[in-house]
């Protein structure tokens, strides 16, 4: 039901129809929205018009501004519904449609990111977009009025002038992602090329990548870290302990209720953008637990099971198993990161004397703070050493740790009393892959047996729910946040795929349940089924045969750079890979090299950005290392907790307990029981690489000897 402007009333839109929470969230505004479908594209056609098409998130901050300043005004609502057909898209739920989109209006201004503001002929091909628009012109941007009159000026006086730039526009779209003609023999100096090229952009003094706006660019951190523990690398040992130090001391950290938000305004890593995203979460995660491994050191190990007790908290279907998709960074649109920010007054209101001179020298907290809409807020971020603070309050290490953990328990407690900003409760397979991934990751080299049976139960639920055994095909979503809203079939994607196989690999490790093994095997097959083009190599982002091809959808995709999750096409090279070990099927290792190769002329241009594919480079040009741990004994569990104990790409730890002939994939199978003393009962851990088999190793000191690393070049 359209909004009537002369009655007052705010009865829904078609909006109230859509699932999502983003496009719920706008189902009052006078718009007259239209979800993404054929039905809004079929009356565009109809009546002519051009179409206004916004792509942004629940969890976007100047997608709520714009939201506030245009959508939901009157003015703006007439202007629109009279020129345009207005289609809201949910970028989460639909990254197929925001990638393509994204490219075109990074092609048309330079920019890209959320509220996408993209302009379309009726059939869906863009001439025209930004991002955030203000309603009147202001800080050099053109007022969001003033652009919709004149595009739609436009769209009716220079509609030929349109109709060239759409063209030319779908033309670039069409070629900018496939890299057609540009594959070529992949090379292990790429590798070298992304290290050198992350090297070149690191910042000394404050760790991660270039100047403001910071990310962490997990890919890069993981890849460098198996570089240094690799080569012995000092310098990049460096850039990557410095790079995670500063992360989590800054205020990008959350320091009361753990786990990182999405990325820094600012190059010191103060002032965040507070939204918190699971895929950033659990990619951190394993950049932590990593470098634990790696460097044994166990403050990245404290961090890890901080960023594990914030998700456990907030992302987490404790009852059913699963993980949410993220936390809003505001509870309201006047709201700015209020909910985890301080001032002074707010800070000494809950704090004694003496916690408040503590946490208030740690964290910065003063009566100015770093928040440019209420200077009297602070981001927590620590600022002081406890050996500093002690010395000045004239009191001993543990006494100033005592009083700081006293306060983050009281400031945490009182936080939790305010208004609480939104969590999006959708349950998307992609980034459940991703985060089973980095739980049982951790469980493993933490020994964490909760973590462990919490990702089973979440890989358990994903797998009964968005795995169609009879098509062999997947979903996008499984749950939405509002349970009573209309369900909506979203057909699995790429990273779906390539995600959830590496999560069944790593569960399978964790448990031995061949079960698991067969579910990868099901899904990488599924994938190359739908996704491979075995003509030039290389998977598209959605399936070949795909019935919906509306607008830049008609476009073909292959996703190379990392932007922030990584990649769909490394991560499926990766899949393939991992599965590669476990069978010896040489269709699985054919289909990751001709997909590397796709991209081997190109990806050195990509840098950083190209880091998953270095991780997948890495492991198809070097022997993959598996551990098997036979035995339940002490011993085995002795034998398992040193296997863990260093991270190393293309290294996986396997315990098959006492049934050294049962739970085991091909590959494994026909070795492992034929080798002297398997089958004697006395536990023991077996390294094989390129698939043959070491003596057994029964003394766990032997063991860690036989697994340190080795520098190389």
């Amino acid at each position: 039901m359209a909004h009537d402007i002369s009655t007052g009333l705010h009865p829904t839109n078609l909006l109230a129809n859509a699932a999502s929470s983003y496009l719920r969230s706008a189902m009052r505004q006078p718009i007259q929205w239209n979800e993404w479908g054929e039905a809004a594209f079929q009356r565009a056609q109809r009546e002519n018009k051009p179409i206004l098409l916004d792509i942004g998130a629940v969890w976007c901050h100047w997608c709520h501004v714009m939201d506030r300043e245009s959508y939901d005004s009157a003015e703006v609502a007439n202007i629109i519904n009279e020129n345009f057909i207005a289609i809201k898209v949910d970028r989460d739920e639909r990254p197929d449609v925001d990638s393509r989109y994204q490219s075109a209006v990074q092609a048309i201004s330079g920019q890209g990111g959320w509220p996408l503001t993209a302009f379309l002929t009726p059939d869906g091909r863009p001439f025209f977009g930004g991002t955030y628009f203000p309603p009147d012109d202001h800080w050099g941007r053109p007022g969001f009025k003033r652009v919709l009159q004149g595009i739609a000026t436009a769209f009716k006086e220079k509609h030929d002038e349109v109709l060239d730039s759409a063209e030319s526009v779908m033309n670039a779209l069409s070629h900018q992602e496939l890299f057609a003609g540009r594959s070529s023999d992949v090379d292990p100096q790429t590798i070298e090329n992304i290290i050198q090229a992350a090297l070149k952009m690191f910042d000394p003094m404050y760790g991660g990548f270039g100047n403001a706006p910071k990310f962490p660019h997990s890919s890069a951190i993981d890849l460098a870290i198996d570089y240094a523990a690799r080569t012995g690398n000092q310098e990049v040992r460096t850039m990557v302990s410095v790079t995670l130090q500063k992360m989590a001391l800054g205020g990008i950290y959350d320091h009361l209720a753990g786990g990182f938000h999405r990325y820094s305004v600012d190059e010191k890593w103060i002032v965040p953008h507070f939204e918190k995203m699971s895929y950033d979460n659990s990619e951190l995660l394993k950049n932590y637990v990593h470098a634990y491994q790696a460097f044994r050191e166990p403050r990245f190990g404290a961090i890890a099971q901080d960023i594990i007790r914030w998700t456990d908290e907030w992302l987490s279907d404790r009852e059913r198993g699963g993980f949410y998709a993220s936390q809003d960074a505001d509870h309201s649109m006047d709201d700015d990161g209020d909910y985890f920010t301080w001032t002074l007054d707010e800070t000494r209101a809950v704090l004694s004397e003496d916690e408040l001179r503590v946490a208030g020298e740690y964290y910065d907290i003063g009566e100015v703070g770093e928040m440019h809409h209420n200077h009297l807020k602070n981001v927590l971020h620590v600022n002081a050493s406890i050996a500093t603070i002690a010395q000045r309050a004239n009191k001993s290490a543990d006494q100033i740790l005592d009083l700081l953990a006293s306060a983050k328990k009281k400031m945490y407690a009182a936080r939790l009393q305010r208004p609480t900003p939104y969590v999006d409760k959708t349950v998307y397979v992609s980034w459940n892959g991703m985060m089973i991934s980095a739980y049982l990751q951790t469980a493993g080299a933490l020994d964490l047996q909760q973590v462990r049976r919490f990702a089973l139960k979440s890989l358990d639920r994903i797998l009964a729910e968005a795995w169609d055994v009879q098509e062999s095909k997947l979903a996008h979503v499984i749950a939405y946040s509002d349970e009573n809203a209309p369900k909506r079939a979203v057909s699995g994607m790429l990273d779906d795929y390539a995600f959830l196989a590496v999560a069944c690999l790593n569960a399978y490790e964790a448990s031995s349940d061949l079960s698991y093994f067969r579910f990868a095997h099901n899904i990488v097959d599924a994938m190359i089924a739908r996704f491979f083009d075995a003509a030039a190599g290389g998977f598209f982002d959605t399936e070949k045969d795909a019935g919906e091809q509306l607008g830049a959808l008609i476009s073909r995709r292959k996703p190379l750079q990392d932007s922030p999750t990584p990649a769909g096409n490394p991560m499926a090279a990766i899949a393939c890979l991992r599965l590669h070990q476990y069978t010896n099927e040489e269709r699985y290792r054919l289909c990751a090299e001709e997909t590397l190769e796709c991209f081997a002329g190109v990806a050195d241009h990509f840098g950083i950005f190209a880091a998953t594919y270095g991780i997948a480079l890495r492991l198809l040009t070097s022997a993959h290392t598996q551990v098997v741990i036979m035995g339940e004994d002490e011993v085995a569990d002795t034998l398992e907790r040193v296997a863990q104990e260093r991270f190393q790409l293309g290294k996986v730890v396997l315990q098959i307990g006492k049934a050294v002939g049962h739970n085991l994939p091909p590959a494994l199978a026909e070795t492992l029981p034929n080798l002297p003393g398997a089958g004697e009962g006395r536990s023991a851990a077996v390294i094989c690489s390129g698939f043959a088999c070491q003596p057994l190793i029964h003394d766990p000191e032997q063991l860690r000897k036989a697994l340190e690393p080795r520098a190389t070049p």
